[in-house]
């Protein structure tokens, strides 16, 4: 999503400033309308926020990575699942930083070399959100088991939606119409809708991971609280990607009305 987001930018820049004849206030919009220009700033405000939220983020990883904890992430993930009952989950360590997850497909709860090997606060948090999709999953969890059902459907949007689109905005540039641009942008509303469908799988696996630590005792009242610092950042991240892509998408949307209203 981050690498279109920056694609689009330029190519919307290069095909604006080079192919509509906009000259800077001389009032000629071309095919671009003054609600157009309202999405392209959301989506600079998007990228702002999400940028401020990521590096949020990083920060407070860094932070609890310095605090230490009774276990490591690999003992903490193996304590919770047993205790959930959970014991054909495995779990595995994958290279790379924050690259942690959950995979449903083979029940593997999969942690960065650091969350795995480290007794820290983060690698404490992190490995069990990740459990705490392992319990999800388990349950039956009705957002996660939308959220599996959509991934084709997503795959299918991610690929062919970029392209569809930018070939149908070529086609609206030359005179056509918007058809085929509706299409494309149908199919890369499917990444907005995943998207927002994480939203309430990640919120409830930190949820689970915090009311885990509690319960269990492995945490102090005030490890207890920075664990909870560190989730709350890391959902956020996602939060920032559901807007970046909601932004994408009424920009889009705009553009397609307003040259519609011109056919």
């Amino acid at each position: 999503m981050t690498e279109f987001f920056i694609t689009t930018l330029a190519q919307y820049a290069t095909y604006y400033t080079e192919n509509t004849g906009y000259i800077p206030g001389s009032g000629h919009m071309g095919m671009y309308g003054g609600a157009t220009i309202i999405g392209f700033g959301l989506i600079l405000l998007a990228g702002i926020i999400g940028g401020l939220v990521q590096s949020r983020m990083r920060a407070s990883m860094r932070e609890f990575s310095a605090t230490s904890a009774p276990l490591t992430g690999a003992q903490v993930a193996r304590r919770m699942l047993a205790q959930y009952g959970l014991h054909d989950v495995q779990v595995t360590h994958t290279p790379g930083a924050l690259t942690d997850h959950y995979n449903p497909a083979n029940r593997t709860v999969n942690l960065s070399d650091t969350v795995y090997a480290e007794a820290t606060v983060a690698a404490m948090a992190v490995a069990a959100h990740e459990c705490g999709h392992a319990v999800q999953h388990a349950q039956g969890y009705a957002w996660l088991k939308m959220r599996s059902e959509l991934v084709p459907l997503v795959n299918i949007g991610s690929r062919l939606g970029q392209f569809v689109l930018m070939i149908g905005i070529i086609l609206v540039a030359a005179g056509s119409s918007t058809t085929v641009a509706w299409i494309g942008l149908a199919l890369f509303a499917t990444t907005t809708l995943f998207a927002l469908v994480t939203l309430p799988v990640e919120f409830d696996a930190s949820r689970r991971a915090l009311a885990w630590m509690e319960q269990s005792g492995l945490a102090s009242r005030a490890m207890h609280g920075q664990a909870g610092t560190a989730l709350r950042w890391a959902a956020m991240t996602y939060v920032a990607a559901a807007l970046s892509s909601i932004a994408m998408l009424v920009y889009y949307a705009l553009m397609l009305l307003n040259a519609r209203s011109r056919e």
